[in-house]
């Protein structure tokens, strides 16, 4: 599936007024961005949600980043994402992810990541109506897990990563599977705005075990995770300042070898953030 060069990552196209995400999704379709992500959010209605978008664009392809395997039954994700794409023309794009230990505990499973996820693939793959290889994609950050998505997946969608991380997984991939890295933005040129905005969003993730380990295997240090992340880890994961400043982080994850960028923009004072996208639309298409 051809996601483009560019995408948004958004919550607000899940959690926004009906008619608002109807009207951005629209104009976010008009700009020429490849792709619309949206979160999992612990469960919900990812499905309708998707459709929503789905029904309020033309040609742009709207993509799951991502869902958990604990909240969702692969049978249910298969015949609805075939019934979507039977009737909006193969524009869905289905993020996995094995999310944590809790998760797998809250679904009464124990957490055995590469057999869980293998196994819920295996579930899709025998479903009815399968979902393709090359429609699904998954939130890998380790090795093992971006070899496994390779050779079952059309690729990975890791969050919070750099480019230095983007060039590994390329690596780990090969040249083939795609590559389409998270990354958060704040349209904002003053640093302590900017880093401040970045730590808001942070925060939370920084204190989940799995992220933690990643950005440790990407070489930052405890040190660096401590109070919202210092202003080497903020500045490294989150794209901040202007258009052309946001624009050069883009490229520096093109040249590493990813396919795809999508953009989450964070710290934005509207619910949803159009004058940012807006702003940024030279970077779509």
């Amino acid at each position: 599936m051809d996601l483009g060069r560019t995408g948004i990552w958004s919550i607000e196209l899940r959690t926004a007024d009906p008619g608002a995400i109807e009207d951005a999704a629209a104009e976010l379709d008009a700009m020429g961005w490849g792709a619309l992500w949206i979160p999992g959010l612990g469960g919900g209605d990812i499905l309708g949600d998707s459709e929503r978008l789905l029904g309020a664009t033309r040609s742009v392809r709207i993509a799951v980043g991502v869902l958990s395997i604990w909240r969702h039954r692969a049978a249910e994700m298969a015949a609805g994402h075939a019934r979507l794409q039977q009737r909006y023309g193969h524009r869905l794009l289905l993020g996995l992810g094995v999310s944590d230990a809790a998760a797998a505990h809250g679904a009464g499973r124990a957490y055995r990541p590469l057999s869980d996820m293998d196994a819920y693939l295996d579930e899709l793959d025998g479903a009815p109506a399968p979902v393709p290889a090359g429609e699904r994609v998954m939130a890998a950050l380790g090795p093992k897990m971006i070899r496994l998505a390779g050779r079952r997946t059309a690729g990975v969608h890791p969050f919070m990563v750099t480019p230095e991380h983007s060039a590994a997984t390329r690596e780990l991939l090969g040249p083939g599977p795609l590559l389409a890295p998270y990354q958060a933005v704040v349209p904002e040129r003053d640093p302590a705005r900017a880093r401040a905005a970045a730590r808001g969003f942070l925060g939370t993730f920084l204190a989940m075990d799995h992220y933690a380990r990643s950005l440790l295997r990407q070489g930052f240090t405890e040190e660096d995770l401590a109070g919202g992340g210092s202003d080497r880890l903020v500045d490294a994961v989150v794209a901040w300042g202007d258009t052309e400043a946001i624009g050069a982080r883009v490229r520096a994850h093109h040249q590493a070898g990813a396919d795809h960028v999508c953009l989450h923009v964070v710290g934005a004072d509207s619910g949803v953030p159009l004058a940012e996208w807006r702003e940024l639309a030279a970077l779509a298409g």
